[in-house]
């Protein structure tokens, strides 16, 4: 009898078959079946017996032979604009874990944010024979989208969204609602909007739910107030001294349409002699956990960051079986904290 005690040696699927006298196709269809009717192929009983010794002798599947049967890799491909924001890397956390759970791999890759790489990224990932891509740096006025749909390439969008495309976003426009009202009940009529870039649907959409809520409120927001910008703290910064610069116009409050464009309008701030909280309500977006641990909290749209990630990786499984896959937007939550909880009195 063929010798599969642990440690032995690499036990394969006909070395099990031969111990438990089954035919080795019964074997592999309860260890690797994908689908509970392909799994219900034994009875209860032999299905227990086949998962326990399979446990006991370290039975591990040959993940190249699983390949050629099923012609899947079970491999992911990620792309990003940079994996060092935390954002980014916190979304990536839940595909990890939900691609995990489904027994599939994943790698990531940064594109920057720049189309050329990101093609690029995209073919190196393709060449590996990932089964699918997950794309997280989605640009408005891009073509690469319509160029992988026309060669059939599963994927499916992440974090950002683009018409026409299945995603795992953040409703971004009920977020910018949020804050719109959340500003406008504390008292404040003159308000400026750090808005992001304009190639990103997480930029354009927060940005839009802001300013309709505001006008739809009675507030006015002339084009001027709204300042395109970096999603980064040089960004926010910079942003912010174009909006301090008009002198004709000193708003009593700035949404940033992320935290970290938020902290940089901070800084900002304060050069300009004034305290955040009191002289000026500021609020972000994604909740980030630097968000609370700021010396002065900022208040902040809460964007389930892991939960986009693991649904993400559920639509693109959808994809892979065929399915119909739509976009899907996560609800926001406004965490409102010292950064903008004081009521505005106009003088």
């Amino acid at each position: 009898m063929t010798d599969i005690r642990p440690g032995s040696k690499a036990v394969t699927l006909k070395d099990l078959a031969a111990e438990l006298g089954l035919h080795a196709s019964t074997v592999s269809r309860i260890l690797h079946a994908e689908t509970d009717t392909a799994r219900g192929a034994a009875a209860p009983a032999t299905a227990q017996r086949i998962r326990d010794l399979a446990r006991k002798v370290g039975y591990s599947p040959n993940p190249q032979a699983k390949g050629l049967r099923t012609r899947r890799s079970h491999l992911l491909g990620v792309i990003v604009p940079r994996l060092s924001d935390l954002v980014l890397a916190v979304i990536y956390e839940g595909i990890e874990e939900a691609a995990d759970d489904a027994h599939y791999s994943t790698f990531v890759m940064n594109s920057r944010d720049d189309p050329a790489m990101q093609r690029r990224k995209a073919e190196i990932m393709l060449t590996r024979r990932v089964d699918g891509l997950i794309i997280g740096d989605a640009h408005l006025d891009g073509d690469i989208l319509n160029e992988l749909t026309e060669r059939q390439v599963p994927f499916v969008l992440m974090n950002r969204a683009v018409p026409g495309f299945p995603s795992a976003t953040c409703d971004d426009t009920l977020g910018g609602t949020l804050v719109a009202q959340h500003l406008w009940d504390k008292g404040h009529r003159s308000v400026s909007v750090i808005a992001g870039e304009p190639y990103a649907s997480t930029a354009v959409d927060r940005t839009n739910g802001f300013v309709s809520r505001f006008r739809s409120l009675g507030g006015q927001i002339p084009e001027r107030a709204i300042v395109w910008s970096r999603f980064d703290t040089l960004g926010g910064r910079s942003a912010a001294d174009t909006i301090f610069s008009d002198k004709n116009r000193r708003p009593s409050a700035i949404f940033a349409v992320n935290d970290f464009a938020a902290i940089g309008a901070m800084g900002a701030a304060n050069s300009h002699g004034l305290l955040v909280g009191r002289d000026l309500a500021i609020v972000g977006f994604n909740d980030t956990s630097l968000a609370a641990q700021l010396p002065i909290a900022l208040s902040s749209v809460r964007s389930p960051m892991m939960d986009i990630g693991r649904l993400a990786v559920k639509l693109l499984l959808g994809v892979l079986n065929g399915e119909t896959v739509k976009a899907v937007k996560l609800a926001p939550i406004l965490c409102v904290r010292e950064s903008s909880s004081q009521n505005w009195m106009s003088e």
